[in-house]
């Protein structure tokens, strides 16, 4: 029996998602609360790699086992045994061929720029601060050039390793609350540190700092051409997208309103 679970977590205190030998990391604290409720050594399956300090709303993993609970269970004893900072949300039977990461057929991260001659408060580890006038009407029309398959060179990390640099953008959205800038985008797939150089880029645009446009350093094919490499903390990964009925749900309107509360 194959189970698939949903977690959110805040990444501020982790090195990451991916276990690591000499660094916490939220697979590391899921895999040890696992072995706790099932006696047995788990190694799990998850649907993203999110670097240190980045958070999730709606990150997938999934992992075999024998044992018969209910799924409410299931849910309480994992999250009995998690840091305060992660939870389980979800879980969904799905078939014995599902994997997490390559059944995906489409990601989903937003990025929260908070603009604002003050410093967030009580938002620091959660979004990217940026006190400088960005022009809006700008930024929504860069963002749009993103849309379609493109090779994303220019925007991607000195060291990604992917061997595959061209992704097909399914949606950017920019939208505005209060001091709160959230830009979403829908892909197949992104690049190592792809949708922080993307949105780093769309800012220095939008302050006049880059004079070219996203369509010209697209076509560059050479990362000095892009903008900075936002920071981790503003990025939230909504989560993966599957052709099968599962029990995931990641509106950005639920990030969102966490930040207007």
């Amino acid at each position: 029996m194959k189970l698939a679970f949903t977690t959110e977590y805040d990444g501020s205190i982790f090195s990451g998602f991916q276990r690591q030998k000499n660094a916490d990391s939220v697979q590391q604290n899921i895999e040890e609360a696992l072995e706790k409720i099932t006696q047995e050594k788990v190694v799990i399956n998850y649907a993203g790699r999110t670097d240190a300090g980045v958070h999730a709303l709606s990150q997938v993993f999934d992992f075999t086992t024998e044992l018969e609970r209910p799924n409410k269970n299931w849910i309480d004893g994992i999250n009995s045994n998690l840091a305060d900072s992660v939870a389980v949300t979800s879980i969904s039977r799905v078939p014995d061929d599902f994997h997490s990461r390559y059944s995906a057929i489409e990601r989903s991260y937003t990025y929260v720029i908070y603009n604002s001659r003050s410093k967030p408060l009580f938002f620091g580890n959660m979004s990217h601060w940026d006190s400088n006038k960005i022009d809006q009407n700008l930024l929504k029309l860069q963002a749009n050039m993103f849309l379609g398959t493109h090779d994303f060179t220019s925007f991607r990390s000195s060291s990604c390793n992917s061997k595959n640099p061209t992704k097909t953008i399914n949606m950017i959205d920019v939208e505005t609350h209060d001091k709160f800038i959230f830009i979403t985008i829908k892909a197949n797939a992104f690049l190592h540190n792809m949708v922080r150089i993307m949105v780093g880029t769309l800012l220095d645009i939008a302050k006049g700092e880059i004079n070219s446009s996203v369509e010209e350093i697209l076509s560059k094919k050479d990362r000095s051409f892009a903008g900075k490499t936002l920071s981790a903390k503003g990025l939230f990964f909504l989560g993966p997208k599957y052709d099968l009925k599962f029990n995931i749900a990641s509106p950005i309107e639920h990030l969102m309103d966490r930040f207007k509360k």
